[in-house]
């Protein structure tokens, strides 16, 4: 209700099922996932819309448990809050989570492709290549890199991160930014050794090598 007040159209579903099958029906902007569900576990939902869509997932949890925040992250959700929530908190992280979608409009201006090796990155196409195969990335995943890529070489905190691709003013949600780049380094086949492109350095945060 608080989000229908909020203009938004809802489709609400009591079980994991209803809402895997109601998905492409209702092909939703974005899906607003509680992490304890009857029947299918929320976290099982997760990784099964990860399958075959990139829709984005905002988790929500009662329990506010790293460990079961983390978890999830790792799923695939692009972000997530605990309950209780007023409506006007999530209101703002769904139009936030649905502005990661649009390049930023500094990024209109760069070529239209960027090759970094076996990786290219399109970025008014909003497509992204590893090895001549296409990589489907959330849109958490996408604004990432695509924030990292462009200054290559440049030190990113992880709260800089945090500002730039989630929109959170506040110090404490710093585990988004690296299950974020977990799945992104999964993705672009870098888990392990030492990542080519997704590069920490320790202390400090992340940049992105071009080698």
């Amino acid at each position: 209700m608080g989000l229908r007040h909020q203009g938004h159209e809802v489709l609400a579903v009591g079980t994991g099922e209803e809402g895997l099958e109601q998905l492409h029906p209702f092909h939703p902007d974005v899906v607003v996932l509680d992490l304890m569900l009857p029947g299918v576990s929320g976290l099982d939902v997760c990784r099964r819309i990860r399958d075959r869509d990139q829709v984005p997932i905002i988790m929500v949890t009662a329990k506010g448990d790293d460990i079961d925040v983390v978890v999830g992250l790792e799923a695939g959700a692009d972000d997530y809050v605990v309950k209780p929530v007023r409506a006007r908190v999530l209101d703002a992280r769904i139009r936030a989570v649905l502005r990661r979608q649009d390049a930023s409009v500094s990024d209109a201006v760069r070529p239209r492709a960027e090759s970094h090796g076996d990786l290219v990155i399109d970025r008014a196409g909003l497509a992204v290549t590893n090895r001549g195969e296409p990589v489907a990335l959330a849109p958490s995943e996408l604004r990432l890199l695509l924030t990292l890529s462009a200054s290559p070489g440049q030190v990113f905190s992880r709260q800089q991160l945090l500002e730039a691709v989630w929109e959170h003013s506040y110090y404490g949600d710093i585990r988004l930014v690296d299950a974020c780049v977990k799945r992104l380094r999964g993705k672009l086949d870098e888990l392990g050794g030492s990542p080519r492109h997704i590069q920490t350095v320790r202390g400090f945060g992340y940049r992105f090598g071009s080698a």
